[in-house]
């Protein structure tokens, strides 16, 4: 038997009652909120406000925009009385938040102009409701709540934008069993869509990273009164530079947690084993911002290793809170910041480098200083000796393993070390070795940090969906056999496997690539040997479409300061630049200059920084449509060759293939192979790395060392299926959709889509079919199918029919998406927790540049020369969600033209313009005469709707007043008009939304 949502809401309110909170049946509506909400405000701040003050108060705290509303919560206010007195106050009481009240109202019902709305349970703390919880029935998807809260936001003139409800700080949703959690935030970071870009969301978990999914355990775990109260004030970020609330995830937060414990005890220094792409900055600005509060700490100093982590850091540190970090222009600076008493040097972001050369009796600036007759920066720190000072190092595995860690210990005995790392240093991957009396021993993290505090490795971090596992493709020259350990192939050989493969590895060059090579010259040769083979292609291909690629390497001799310190973490680059330092410059020269003509830059060797970071954000920009790119895709970069640069520390979620013609090993693979499993959405589905050089042994090393807790099933986590698994997976997929179609009396073929009865077997379709999309999607990205399977593959699903299903697929998915916007009472259980996934079925490489190509070349040729039948044109067309809106209108366009009709693409484009306004015009035409409106006032009124996105009842109002109808026939007539409308308004919309349609929608 079903458990109904009542159910699981009172259970969960007992649940609350356990934890002592207040339960408050009599906070029904809007009126018993405020009325509670001033009885606890004037409580806290020991006040009693006119009515006439209470209402301005609310008119000045109640905002729409979060960011203002979530700094009002946390901070002291200030609001000037009627009589012209001041008041201080605060909403909660902010010094200590277990202090407050904590209440529960169920089944608020919030009326505004627009909205009519009710809430399932909101968690009161001094009034302020603070957190919302949705609940859904067993078994529905709890995504369906958080799309639902979606909904409520979007709604013109909300509760949330115009009452109490703009203090909600946090969403919980749950279906009993699955229970998630996201921070509140205006619009542009609260979308919740296939690709979820802006709505992380967060289930919480035990220490040891078990996740806690049951609603009773998660209220235990997460909403324990004062446990919450720490959420919401310790463990929510504001990001200032973003406008932005950040909600930390709980490895983030047990860290923090253990460092603050571990400093408040004096227990010695810890480090944090969280892997690469966890966010260890935020978590170490949180810790060392949590300290500031601390009078036993003199200083916190953040150490990072090099000049541009330090500017990034810093940038980081910055994003979060506004000016809480400034510049160490020089060494110098950064002395005074540590002698300094200011609050707002308690705690700097430094270099390890400049630490060092601070203490560093031996330095230049010291030696300078001293014939000057100037204190040293070792004697003037001497001050600080005995202070309690918490040094943070950001990826501790790094430079820290030098003379310079040594010297800070020395330096200030009393200080605590903390250090971050995604690969920590065993044994078996150490390589700097210390002596300690006759003893040889090596220099771990545990070593130098002794104890781990938390651990959140790249295994739980896959479990967890933040990373990406990977596909890890042991190239095979001969179809059979990798190169054995250490065998290094022809260069040619790897170039043309790369432009065999790369479109396939890259989802159709939706993602971009990075080509790891062993020395600089062999980066030089491999970036020749590219423009060589992709001019031979263009050569017998005039349709091929070359890659764009660059090299990064440091350059040799004359460099700058900033690029020396680069260098420091560039081992391999430092040794090759030895060797014919001007023959290396002068090639870097070339390929900057080849860079420069494809780009339209100008940037020198002399300003290697520069191309470094263009280089970089190009690799970004992969993240755009060609379409919002002014030379239509031509700023990307397909493939950056590299030899030590870019293969620790540098993130972008649309790079996802790593091609490897260099040995790696231990933590060097790790952090390698990190830069491709970034999560973006379903068309990532790992990470992609194809090898040259046959080092399984050397990648089963790494995963069995950085595994943490599960070495024994770390393979089957960190790697996807190989790719007879995932066709077996494949068959399996079609299969149950051909018997769930014949379950309904229907053949397998996608033409009977359309006679399926009902919406909840449309419902399973979608269901179905999205399961085939997924592993097609999959297989699609392997690198390593043999012919064979990829016939085995086609049988399974032919490109035709394929094509034909996903056609299905949208406009089955369309349909039923209109169903999901109706009320509650109108639509199919199995409808309301559908979740389309519309990013599965949009193609990087079908754009409209490409399909108005498609449709020249049909038109250009004679019947059954063109590249593609009428027919298959359409079914191309038809199966890409990014024509879902405008695919009628491009098909019908299609069939009116005449194979070989020898129409050039400038006319098929001008053509295809002039058939939509006319068909838009006609559409217009017939409403207004259906209606009785002028055709002028009838698309000004749309036209206005379509660029604001926002319906507006006044100007709807005016439309219909020529008519001059009484009330009764105004209010029929209006709704007549909009029930015509809305189709047409939600196509020109292009699937954006239109506030203050929903009053329309049946």
């Amino acid at each position: 038997m079903q458990v109904r949502e009542s159910t699981i809401e009172q259970e969960l309110i007992e649940k609350l009652g356990e934890l002592k909170y207040t339960l408050r049946p009599d906070i029904r509506d809007r009126a018993a909120l405020e009325r509670n909400f001033r009885e606890k405000f004037q409580e806290l701040n020991r006040v009693t406000l006119t009515d006439a003050e209470f209402q301005r108060l609310l008119e000045e705290i109640v905002t729409p925009d979060v960011f203002t509303a979530a700094h009002t919560l946390r901070n002291r206010n200030a609001f000037t009385r009627d009589d012209g007195t001041p008041l201080n106050y605060t909403l909660v009481n902010i010094g200590d938040w277990c202090k407050n009240t904590f209440e529960v109202a169920s089944q608020l019902r919030v009326n505004t102009d627009y909205s009519h709305h009710r809430y399932d349970v909101i968690l009161l703390i001094n009034g302020v409701p603070a957190v919302q919880i949705e609940l859904k029935t067993l078994g529905i998807n709890p995504r369906r709540a958080i799309e639902q809260i979606v909904e409520y936001k979007n709604d013109a003139g909300n509760g949330y934008s115009r009452t109490l409800l703009c203090f909600i700080q946090l969403f919980v949703v749950s279906n009993r069993d699955s229970t998630y959690y996201f921070a509140n935030n205006n619009a542009r970071h609260f979308a919740f869509n296939a690709d979820e870009r802006f709505l992380p969301i967060y289930e919480y978990a035990t220490p040891d990273n078990t996740k806690i999914k049951g609603i009773h355990a998660f209220a235990d775990a997460f909403l324990a009164k004062c446990t919450l109260g720490q959420m919401i004030s310790r463990y929510m970020v504001l990001v200032a530079s973003e406008q932005k609330l950040l909600m930390m995830r709980p490895y983030q937060i047990y860290a923090v947690k253990n460092i603050v414990e571990c400093i408040d005890k004096n227990l010695g220094n810890g480090y944090v084993w969280h892997t690469t792409g966890s966010g260890k900055t935020l978590t170490s600005f949180k810790a060392s911002t949590l300290l500031k509060a601390n009078p036993a700490i003199e200083k916190c100093l953040f150490v990072v290793d090099r000049k541009d982590l330090d500017r990034q850091t810093r940038e980081e540190f910055n994003r979060f809170q506004e000016g809480c970090v400034e510049e160490n222009t020089n060494t110098g600076t950064l002395v005074r910041r540590m002698l300094s008493d200011d609050a707002a040097d308690k705690v700097i972001v430094c270099t390890i480098q400049k630490l060092g050369l601070a203490l560093d009796e031996t330095s230049k600036r010291n030696k300078s200083r001293e014939r000057r007759g100037q204190a040293s920066h070792a004697e003037q720190l001497e001050a600080l000796r005995d202070k309690r000072i918490v040094f943070i190092f950001d990826e501790c595995h790094r430079s820290q393993f030098g003379e310079n860690h040594q010297a800070i210990k020395d330096f200030f005995p009393k200080a605590q070390l903390f250090g971050f790392t995604g690969t920590p240093i065993f044994e078996q991957n150490a390589s700097t070795k210390r002596i300690e009396g006759d003893e040889q021993t090596l220099k771990t993290t545990e070593d130098l940090f002794q104890q781990s505090l938390h651990e959140y490795t790249i295994t739980h971090a896959i479990e967890d969906r933040n990373v990406l596992r990977f596909h890890v493709d042991y190239y095979k020259p001969d179809g059979k056999h990798a190169p054995k350990a250490g065998e290094t192939l022809a260069k040619r050989a790897v170039v043309e496997a790369i432009l065999a493969k790369h479109d396939a590895a890259t989802g159709g060059r939706r993602f971009n690539a990075i080509l790891a090579t062993a020395f600089i010259n062999d980066a030089i040769e491999y970036f020749e040997l590219f423009k060589e083979a992709q001019a031979q292609k263009q050569q017998t291909d005039p349709d091929w479409q070359p890659l764009n690629i660059a090299a990064v390497f440091s350059p040799p001799a004359d460099v700058s300061a900033d690029v020396k310190q680069l260098q420091e973490d560039l081992p391999q680059e430092q040794q090759d630049n030895k060797q014919e330092p001007e023959k290396k410059k002068a090639a870097l020269k070339e390929i900057i200059t080849d860079y420069n003509a494809r780009f339209g830059t100008n940037h020198r060797v002399e300003e290697f920084d520069a191309y470094y970071q263009d280089v970089q954000q190009r690799i970004k920009d992969q993240q755009f449509p060609n379409a919002d790119l002014p030379k239509k895709g031509r700023e990307k970069l397909d493939i950056v060759i590299v030899v030590d640069m870019l293969l620790t520390g540098f993130d972008s979620k649309y790079l996802n293939t790593l091609y490897v013609d260099k040995n790696l090993k231990h933590h060097g693979l790790i952090q390698a192979f990190s830069r491709t499993n970034r999560v973006l959405n379903d068309t990532k589905p790992y990470g992609n790395i194809l090898d040259f050089r046959g080092q399984q042994k050397e990648v089963d090393a790494a995963i069995a060392l950085f595994s943490g807790a599960k070495a024994d099933k770390a393979r089957e986590i960190w790697l996807v299926d190989t790719a007879p698994v995932v066709i077996e997976k494949l068959k399996t997929a079609r299969d149950d959709l051909d018997s769930f179609m014949r379950s309904q009396g229907l053949t397998g073929k996608p033409d009977d889509i359309a006679n399926l009865k009902g919406d909840a077997a449309r419902a399973a379709f979608v269901e179905h079919f999205k399961q085939v999309q997924k592993l097609k999607t999959q297989l699609d990205q392997y690198t390593d199918l043999t012919p064979e399977q990829e016939q085995e593959i086609e049988q399974v699903l032919p490109p035709d029919e394929h094509n034909a299903f996903r056609g299905a697929y949208l406009e089955t998915a369309q349909r039923l998406r209109a169903q999901q916007n109706k009320p509650s009472g109108q639509k199919d259980e199995a409808v309301d927790q559908l979740d389309f996934e519309f990013v599965l079925f949009a193609s990087s490489t079908i754009d409209y540049d490409y399909i108005m190509k498609l449709i020249a070349d049909y038109s250009a040729k004679t019947p059954g020369k063109a590249s593609m039948s009428r027919e298959q044109l359409i079914g191309l067309i038809a199966s890409d969600a990014k024509f879902m809106d405008e695919r009628d209108d491009i098909s019908e366009y299609v069939r009116g033209l005449k194979a070989g009709e020898g129409l050039d693409e400038a006319a098929i484009r001008a053509g295809y313009a002039k058939f939509k306004a006319d068909k838009a015009a006609k559409e217009m035409a017939a409403l207004s005469e259906k209606h009785g409106l002028r055709v002028a006032a009838l698309q000004a009124f749309v036209d206005a709707i379509l660029a604001r996105r926002i319906f507006d009842g006044e100007a709807l109002t005016e439309l219909l007043a020529p008519l001059d109808l009484g009330w009764k026939a105004r209010a029929q007539k209006e709704l007549a008009l909009m029930g015509d409308l809305l189709p047409l308004l939600k196509k020109r919309a292009g699937g954006r939304e239109i506030a203050g349609l929903n009053a329309y929608e049946e």
